[in-house]
């Protein structure tokens, strides 16, 4: 059977290395993963959220109604669209006034709502990469992988003793990643790839432990699974 082939649109690669730490604990089997945003032959859209917004905002130029239609994308049995969700504290005109010009017509940023529940902005969010997309719903193989309030609260989860002070709350932290980074030696992650690979395996292993803590690992993991139980042998 031959290995699942994942794309990846993603804020950063430190988020490249969660996500396919989480994937390894969710997928059926082997996979590869390309990740097409951010691509060093596309430089222009830049990294972030806002190279995320971008890299959206070409494709709805490109005027098809799902990624799956786009044939640039076809041999993905899955396609991973990230962003974290602090951005729905973000304003468009954070990335310069071009981007904020391109942003005319769609919604709006901030979108934050109260937290908990951390699904309220999530929920928001999402609305507003769909908008960024000019599609109406996720195709068939698209999965939005929208971490609250970044992919660190699962890297914290996986990683932490369930008891650790940080956990409480842990989806409404926006300074995870910073207090992770604060840490004593022995359990410190700075947000560097190398500390984040070194973890990586471990938040695969304890996977169960995010999911049971962070309802947005939950969802992702839902939401992934879904796609191969609907077609086993994508």
């Amino acid at each position: 059977m031959s290995s699942i082939r994942v794309a990846l649109v993603a804020e950063g690669p430190t988020d490249r290395v969660l996500i396919e730490a989480a994937l390894k604990a969710i997928l059926p089997r082997p996979f590869t993963i390309a990740q097409i945003q951010p691509e060093s032959t596309r430089p222009q859209f830049g990294g972030g959220w806002c190279g995320v917004f971008r890299w959206c905002r070409d494709f709805a130029a490109r005027g098809y109604t799902t990624l799956e239609d786009d044939p640039t994308l076809p041999q993905f049995d899955l396609i991973v669209v990230h962003v974290d969700a602090d951005v729905a504290e973000k304003q468009y005109s954070d990335g310069g006034p071009a981007l904020a010009a391109s942003a005319a017509g769609i919604l709006t940023l901030p979108c934050s709502q109260p937290c908990p529940p951390a699904s309220n902005s999530v929920d928001a969010l999402r609305q507003r990469v769909l908008h960024w997309l000019n599609i109406n719903a996720s195709g068939p193989r698209t999965v939005f992988c929208i971490p609250s309030k970044s992919t660190e609260a699962w890297l914290a989860t996986s990683i932490l003793d369930s008891a650790h002070p940080l956990i409480p709350g842990i989806e409404c932290n926006l300074d995870i990643a910073t207090d992770l980074a604060q840490l004593p030696l022995h359990q410190r992650v700075r947000k560097t790839q190398r500390d984040y690979q070194r973890f990586a395996p471990i938040m695969t292993t304890m996977w169960s432990k995010a999911v049971a803590t962070c309802a947005q690992a939950s969802r992702f993991t839902e939401d992934v699974a879904s796609i191969f139980q609907a077609n086993p042998s994508p």
